[in-house]
């Protein structure tokens, strides 16, 4: 499973019902496991980003499929960045002439 760091930004309409982000959270695991994706931890943040969430997905097609609808529900913008562990590192460096 390949790794994600998503970093996400309430909408107007997300921090109008912040109350029932905890519950939402939940909501969008579970939606995430239909996707065959899993989020692994989220934490609420200070700073530029509201939230960040470490994912596991098999694939970027996966991910993106959970993220269109996510997003579609309207309550986070999100901006994704995969994320790779030093041997994955290793074995692209391993590639380089």
């Amino acid at each position: 499973m390949a790794t994600y760091v998503v970093l996400a930004n309430f909408t107007d309409q997300g921090i109008r019902s912040v109350k029932n982000t905890t519950q939402r959270a939940g909501q969008a695991a579970e939606m995430a496991k239909g996707f065959g994706c899993e989020m692994k931890e989220i934490y609420w943040t200070l700073g530029h980003h509201d939230l960040v969430v470490i994912m596991e997905a098999p694939d970027d097609e996966s991910l993106s499929a959970f993220g269109f609808a996510l997003g579609s529900a309207g309550n986070v913008r999100t901006q994704t960045l995969r994320a790779f562990t030093k041997d994955e590192v290793g074995t692209i460096l391993g590639k380089l002439p």
